[in-house]
Parts: C-alpha cells; sequence; structure tokens
C-alpha cells in the first residue's frame, strides 16, 4: 500500500508557494504573454481563416474554436510548467535537492511541482477565457467555473509533463514527447475542426489517447451551452487517467530523485 500511494502532508505547498512567489516577480511577463497568444489566435484564425469557413456546425468559426483555445491554454501550461521550468529546478537550480535537505520530502516535492503546474493551468485558462468572453464568445457566469475545471485537467497534464521529465535524459529530449505527443494533440483533439471529418480509426484514437480531446469535448459543450450526457464520460476519463498519471509521476520522479 505505501509503496503505490505517496506520504503526502500539507507540506506539499510550501513547494507551491515557493513557486507562487518566483511567478508573482515575474507576473506581467507571465500575464501579457497568455493574453496576448489567444488574441493573436482569434483575429487570424477566427476572423481571418474564419472569411473563407464561414460556419462549422451552423456557429461561425471563432466560435468555434474559442473553447479549444480555453483548452489548448490548460494543456499548454500544465504540460510546459512540469517539463521545461520543473527540469531547471531540478537539474540546473538545483532546487529540489535544497527543498529535500528540509523535512519536505521527495513526494511531496513532486507533488507540489505538480499541484503548481495545475494552478498556471488554471490562471492561464481563465485569461484565455477573459478573452473569449471579451470578444463575445462565450457567457460571462462561467468565469469562475473555468479556473477550476483548469486546475482538474492540469493535475493531468502536469502530471504527463512530469513523467516525461523523470525519463528524459537531458532537457533536448522534451522534443520527442511535444512532438509525438503534444503536437498530434494540437491537431487532432477537435481544437479547430470537428472530429466528425476526420476517419474513424483516428477518431478512436483520439478518444482513447488523447486526453485534449475530452477537455474540448467538456469545454465546447459548456461555453457553447450544448449540455448533454455525453461529457460526463469524458469527465470520468480525465479523472480516472489524471490520477493514474499523478501516482505514476510521483513514483517516476521518485525513482530518480533517490539513486
Amino acid at each position: 500500500m505505501r509503496r503505490f500511494f505517496p506520504a503526502l502532508s500539507l507540506r506539499l505547498w510550501r513547494v507551491w508557494h515557493r513557486n507562487f512567489i518566483v511567478f508573482r516577480r515575474s507576473f506581467l511577463v507571465n500575464f501579457l504573454l497568455p493574453m496576448g497568444e489567444p488574441i493573436l489566435y482569434l483575429v487570424a484564425m477566427g476572423y481571418g481563416l474564419g472569411v473563407f469557413i464561414r460556419e462549422i456546425d451552423g456557429m461561425p468559426y471563432a466560435r468555434f474554436i474559442g473553447p479549444g483555445l480555453v483548452s489548448v491554454a490548460m494543456m499548454y501550461a500544465a504540460f510546459f510548467e512540469c517539463t521545461y521550468s520543473s527540469f531547471i529546478r531540478m537539474i540546473f537550480q538545483r532546487t529540489f535537492d535544497a527543498i529535500i535537505a528540509t523535512p519536505v520530502n521527495v513526494e511531496e516535492v513532486v507533488a507540489g511541482e505538480i499541484f503548481w503546474g495545475a494552478t498556471r493551468a488554471a490562471i492561464n485558462s481563465l485569461m484565455v477565457y477573459l478573452v473569449v468572453v471579451l470578444f463575445g464568445l462565450g457567457p460571462w457566469w462561467l468565469l469562475p467555473l473555468v479556473p477550476v475545471f483548469g486546475f482538474v485537467c492540469g493535475v493531468l497534464f502536469a502530471s504527463l509533463g512530469m513523467i516525461a521529465t523523470a525519463l528524459v535524459p537531458s532537457i533536448d529530449f522534451f522534443n520527442y514527447p511535444i512532438f509525438l505527443f503534444i503536437t498530434p494533440m494540437f491537431l487532432f483533439s477537435g481544437t479547430f475542426f470537428p472530429l466528425s471529418t476526420l476517419p474513424k480509426a483516428v477518431q478512436a484514437v483520439s478518444y482513447a489517447a488523447l486526453p485534449l480531446t475530452h477537455v474540448v469535448r467538456i469545454n465546447r459543450g459548456l461555453i457553447l451551452g450544448h449540455f448533454s450526457p455525453a461529457p460526463l464520460g469524458s469527465l470520468a476519463w480525465i479523472l480516472v487517467v489524471g490520477a493514474a498519471a499523478f501516482f505514476t509521476a510521483i513514483a517516476l520522479m521518485k525513482r530518480r530523485l533517490i539513486k
């Protein structure tokens, strides 16, 4: 039992708080970029490319891709925080070694990193959704709910990022999970076009193996007001796979840090 379930305590939030202080010191840089990127995507693709596409599923193209951009923000923020940023803290800055010298244990360090990655997903998705609302593409009343769902999805993506961090021998090897996993999710999860346009086999792989597909499905249903029981299955998928990825990430990082 002890070997699978990590020994966690409230001390993990010390790790979270340390990362939050560093984030707060560079708040403007961390704030402006997440806000600027969705504006560029909405203008370039929603209102530029959208002139030629006109409508998808009976709605303007900009309205169709709005939920997809919110979903991508959740994925990118959590995954990259727990890959490049965590790797730098672990290898180059030796931050993990310094924290482990205190009463905080290895498992709490990794869990704190994952929860901080999930927090970045919540922050960035809220910023992107605020842009979507300002463009008139989503309802205001969802603003308090988006960061909550962003945190839940962020735990999944941050855990996947931490698994990659536990396995890569050097920082250059992050190109492999990005090329083989993140980029296909960005393109084949229904972000920019309906999955129904793809072959059945690709749709099956997308629903079975790509977390972003389920995130897009839920966000699109909520933001566009298309309520149905189908997203509940996606939510269950996110919770189950997220929990499995969380425990796997802690186990692999513990093996890497304790030799």
